[in-house]
C-alpha cells in the first residue's frame, strides 16, 4: 500500500522533476482563471442575494451550522464579494499567504447563501475546490515550485475522484440500466419544456432528432459519458492524463449538443487542464517568438513567489 502511494504521489506531484517556463506560467493561467471565475461567481451571487433572497429554503454546506439569514440585509452580501476580491488581489500579488484561505471561507458562505432556495451551481464547486487548493499551497508550502506542482496535482487528483464518483453514483442510483437510451430520449423531452418556457420555441438538432427517432443512439452516447466519467481517475497518471480529461471534456460537449446544458466553467477548465499548454507556450516562445533558453529561476514570471 505504501509502495502505491508513493508511485500515485510521484505520478501527481513529482517535486523533484524539473520545470519548464511553460509550466510556470500555466499554473498561472490556472490561478488567473480560478480567481476570474471566483469574482464573476461572488459578485453575481452578491447582487442575486440583495434583490432577490429573504430566507433559507435549503441549508446547505456551513449554512447547517450557522443562520446566514444576515447576509441577505444591509448590502452584506456585496460587502462579501467586495472583502473576496480584495483577498484574491492580495493572493495573487503575494501579499498575505492566508488570504486565498480566508477568501474560501468568505466565497463558501456566498455560495450557501445564494444556493439557499433549491439550486446548487456545480461550475463554482470546481471552482471553489481550486481556490481551497491555492489556499492550503500557500499555507503549508515556502516554495513556489512545491506550490504549483500541489495546485496542479491535486486537481488531477480530486477533479478525477469527482468524476468518477459520479460514475459510481449513478450506478448505485440506477444500476446498469443507466445507459439506457431511453433515459435520454426522457432528458431531452423534460429539457425541451424548459426550453419552451424560457425561449418560446425548441428546435432539436441533428443529434437530438438521432435519439428521438432511435433510442439506441442515446444508449451509445450514454455509455461513452458513463465510461468517460468512470475512467476519470486514470488522470491521476501523467501518461493517460490528456487524454482522459479530454475524454471528459468531450462528455461535456456531449451534454451541451444532447441537452442544451452547458456547465460552462467546468468545462473552460477542463480545456486548460486537459492539453499540454506548457508544450504549446514553450514553443511559442522558443520556436515562434526566438527567445533564447534560459533557466527557469532566470525566466519565471513575477509573482509567482
Amino acid at each position: 500500500m505504501k509502495n502505491y502511494a508513493r508511485a500515485l504521489s510521484h505520478q501527481l506531484f513529482d517535486f523533484n522533476r524539473d520545470e519548464t517556463w511553460g509550466d510556470i506560467w500555466h499554473v498561472r493561467l490556472v490561478e488567473l482563471f480560478l480567481i476570474g471565475y471566483t469574482l464573476d461567481f461572488c459578485w453575481t451571487w452578491g447582487t442575486y442575494i440583495q434583490n432577490n433572497i429573504t430566507e433559507v429554503m435549503l441549508p446547505l454546506g456551513i449554512a447547517e451550522h450557522i443562520d446566514i439569514s444576515f447576509l441577505f440585509d444591509h448590502n452584506l452580501a456585496i460587502w462579501n464579494a467586495a472583502i473576496i476580491t480584495a483577498l484574491l488581489f492580495l493572493g495573487l500579488f503575494r501579499l498575505w499567504r492566508p488570504a486565498y484561505g480566508v477568501a474560501i471561507v468568505l466565497f463558501h458562505l456566498q455560495y450557501v447563501a445564494r444556493n439557499c432556495l433549491g439550486e446548487i451551481s456545480h461550475g463554482s464547486n470546481l471552482v471553489g475546490m481550486g481556490i481551497l487548493l491555492l489556499g492550503l499551497a500557500h499555507l503549508f508550502f515556502t516554495g513556489a515550485s512545491e506550490r504549483r506542482r500541489f495546485l496542479m496535482g491535486s486537481l488531477y487528483f480530486f477533479i478525477g475522484l469527482g468524476y468518477t464518483s459520479a460514475a459510481v453514483c449513478k450506478l448505485v442510483g440506477t444500476g446498469i440500466y443507466w445507459p439506457d437510451g431511453h433515459h435520454l430520449i426522457m432528458w431531452i423531452t423534460e429539457r425541451r419544456v424548459d426550453v419552451i418556457s424560457k425561449f418560446g420555441a425548441f428546435q432539436p438538432n441533428g443529434l437530438q432528432n438521432l435519439v428521438l427517432g432511435d433510442y439506441r443512439w442515446g444508449t451509445l452516447i450514454l455509455m461513452f459519458g458513463l465510461l468517460a466519467e468512470a475512467s476519470s481517475f486514470l488522470m491521476w497518471f501523467r501518461k493517460l492524463r490528456y487524454v482522459i480529461v479530454m475524454l471528459v471534456f468531450s462528455m461535456h460537449i456531449g451534454i451541451v449538443v444532447s441537452m442544451n446544458i452547458f456547465f460552462e466553467a467546468s468545462t473552460y477548465f477542463l480545456l486548460l487542464l486537459g492539453l499540454p499548454w506548457h508544450d504549446l507556450l514553450n514553443f511559442g516562445r522558443d520556436k515562434l517568438l526566438g527567445f533564447p533558453k534560459r533557466e527557469v529561476s532566470e525566466t519565471a514570471p513575477p509573482l509567482m513567489g
